[in-house]
């Protein structure tokens, strides 16, 4: 049983659903944030607050040695309105710059000091949302690649996604591929934009996407967490959709009018290949495996109950 867990990255949106999870487990939590305005909020949550730069290989050392953590989860991004700026689809190398940064430099910082420290095992977060290889079906397990994105705006993205889940099962690691998160501070731009009608259908709404709830998404890293699992996992709910089934409902969902649909070539000038790429070809992705050797069950097994619930 994991005793001591450094958790990097805690004051982020799933950070704020997993710290009361592993406290309220008996784990001894020290959570990470780079600002220190919300070391507050880090001990409101039963953890030990420090600030730390990932992209420091110094700050990152110093932090995991002085925490003498039994285990690290590395739940590091950076693209929130505070760290990003408005999200910006079409020069999405630009908005996931330094998420992908911390993906790449910062899991090797992390791994490092699990290294020099003695640190056995180390749980890591991807992504598993509508990155699958965009070949064959619509849904993908652990076995299929992501999509490589080559040439377009999210190819550094995967390259960094594709580092980090080399690194971390080689070092023996879990490395756990999430789904589109939803939930407390999660979507509440992107539900904005539906009811302002600025988050339309493009083509056919064919391109599929996997969610998970925030909650869902913090059991299942307690799981891998605790049984010290090793190798890839999605996790993602039961009902991976395409775009014309689940974006229609979360609008409903919402109190807005149903999405306006535009076609191929003009969300293509208005928003980017990217944003058409995924909207239409996306692929969703199993949790079979996660069910199966983690004994993971998702407390909302569908977006349906989870959408309606939220936005109740």
């Amino acid at each position: 049983m994991v005793v001591r867990v450094f958790v990097a990255g805690g004051a982020g949106v799933l950070g704020r659903r997993l710290v009361p999870r592993l406290v309220a487990g008996g784990h001894q939590v020290t959570a990470t944030t780079t600002s220190a305005a919300k070391l507050g909020l880090l001990e409101g949550l039963g953890a030990d607050g420090v600030v730390m730069d990932g992209l420091d290989a110094a700050s990152v050392g110093e932090a995991v040695a002085a925490a003498r953590p039994d285990a690290i989860v590395h739940q590091m991004t950076a693209i929130s309105m505070a760290h990003a700026g408005k999200p910006d689809m079409r020069h999405m190398d630009r908005w996931f710059a330094t998420t992908n940064r911390l993906r790449a430099e910062g899991t090797d910082h992390l791994l490092a000091a699990a290294e020099a420290t003695g640190v056995s095992h180390v749980v890591a977060q991807s992504a598993a949302i509508n990155n699958g290889i965009r070949k064959g079906g619509w849904v993908k397990t652990e076995e299929d690649p992501l999509e490589p994105a080559t040439g377009t705006p999210m190819s550094e993205g995967a390259a960094a996604i594709r580092h980090l889940e080399d690194v971390v099962v080689k070092a023996g690691g879990a490395v756990l591929r999430y789904g589109g998160f939803y939930g407390p501070g999660a979507t509440d731009d992107q539900v904005e934009l539906v009811r302002k009608r600025q988050f339309p259908l493009v083509g056919g709404g064919t391109g599929y996407i996997s969610w998970v709830h925030l909650d869902d998404a913090a059991s299942a890293t307690v799981l891998a967490l605790e049984q010290k699992a090793r190798g890839v996992f999605n996790i993602v709910d039961d009902e991976p959709a395409p775009v014309s089934e689940w974006l229609p409902y979360l609008a409903a969902c919402a109190g807005a009018k149903r999405p306006m649909r535009v076609p191929k070539w003009l969300a293509r000038l208005l928003a980017g290949e990217v944003v058409v790429a995924m909207m239409t070809e996306g692929r969703g992705f199993s949790n079979a495996k996660a069910k199966r050797e983690l004994g993971w069950e998702p407390r909302y097994p569908s977006w349906r109950q989870g959408f309606k619930e939220e936005l109740a």
